[in-house]
């Protein structure tokens, strides 16, 4: 064998096993440690998690009290938001978050993203919000009786009209939502947009955000919430069990994708030639499953007329600031589908994981 050829070899040899060494590394799973002990001093109740696995690895502990910084806020949570995102973390799904979030075992033991409630107490520095005030936003650790948040980061002021778990049930799947449309789609005034996965946490979000930008919105849904969709503002909805929308002869200049389900060839049949294509979450997996579309877009996506896209959201405060106004306005609403107590958290996330939610979870706290 000539010595380029052995060199060759040699290098998709070494890659081979560097691959499976890390494969190895991020699919393992630790056991579960003993039941957390309940911490001394200020201690408050808290939704933690110290291995990966299913809802069973939740627990409902007492933890120690957050502590603000003197740029930071306390807030006293009052109603919590449920995502997919929470479940994903749970579990350690994909394997690669895990690079993230702790290899074996979770390195933060803090579960929940969004929350609103009351400012408990401020830092000295802190100059935006004041005890008192109703504030709502993503923070880490939001299954809890208390949060704390930089005042520069992902909080703001609620408005008057919308309540704590409308408000909780915003941050991670109306930004998810407005970034999508607004960025990645760039969806203007009179455009078409189709949103397939409708009556979710993001798309109900995502019909009444693109009606308030002046948009023609298009549903998919079951025939179960169709009904939910059109009372959203939407001006079409397909009832994915009746009909495809990709044998539609309507042209759509955006499609945002929570689903999935058709392949972007199918999807460029109903894209006009400008359109844009924006990919929001998809099938569900340890390995490959999650990155479908993305590596579809990137094998495919060259081959197309129109713009493949696929988002991850980040949170952020004057994106929070926006939806609120469009809450004050009446223009965005917060449809809740079930409540679930604190110490139920498990049940609600388990619940999440089932795909059925019609529009957001909630964990109330208080």
């Amino acid at each position: 064998m000539k010595l380029r050829y052995k060199i060759a070899s040699g290098i998709l040899i070494f890659f081979f096993l560097l691959i499976s060494a890390v494969a190895l590394a991020i699919g393992y799973t630790a056991s579960c440690p003993p039941a957390t002990e309940a911490a001394s001093g200020a201690t408050m109740k808290a939704v933690v998690y110290h291995c990966y696995g299913g809802p069973e690895v939740l627990e409902h502990a007492d933890v120690p009290m957050p502590v603000p910084a003197e740029n930071e806020v306390l807030v006293k949570v009052n109603a919590a938001g449920v995502n997919p995102l929470d479940w994903h973390y749970m579990r350690g799904s994909p394997f690669v978050l895990r690079l993230m979030t702790g290899i074996g075992a979770p390195a933060d033991p803090a579960m929940g993203r969004d929350f609103a409630g009351v400012v408990e107490a401020v830092g000295e520095n802190v100059t935006r919000f004041e005890a008192g005030d109703r504030v709502f936003g993503g923070a880490n650790g939001a299954f809890a009786e208390y949060v704390v948040r930089r005042e520069t980061g992902s909080i703001t002021l609620m408005p008057a009209n919308v309540s704590f778990e409308e408000a909780a049930a915003v941050p991670v799947a109306a930004i998810t939502a407005l970034q999508a449309l607004r960025d990645s789609g760039q969806l203007q005034a009179g455009q078409k947009v189709l949103i397939n996965g409708a009556s979710g946490g993001v798309g109900t979000y995502a019909v009444q955000i693109a009606k308030s930008m002046g948009a023609e919105v298009h549903g998919v849904n079951s025939t179960r919430n169709v009904e939910l969709v059109l009372g959203l503002g939407a001006d079409h909805v397909f009832d994915y069990k009746k009909e495809n929308y990709t044998e539609s002869e309507v042209r759509y200049d955006l499609i945002l994708d929570m689903v999935g389900n058709h392949s972007l060839l199918d999807n460029s049949k109903v894209m006009k030639p400008t359109g844009r294509l924006v990919q929001v979450g998809g099938p569900s997996g340890d390995w490959v499953g999650p990155f479908r579309g993305a590596i579809e877009a990137l094998l495919v996506g060259p081959f197309m007329e129109q713009e493949v896209e696929s988002i991850m959201a980040q949170l952020s405060g004057d994106d929070l600031t926006q939806l609120a106004t469009l809450m004050a306005e009446g223009k965005v609403t917060s449809r809740i589908d079930r409540r679930f107590p604190l110490a139920d958290t498990a049940q609600a996330i388990a619940y999440s994981e089932t795909g059925r939610a019609r529009g957001k979870i909630i964990v109330a706290v208080d």
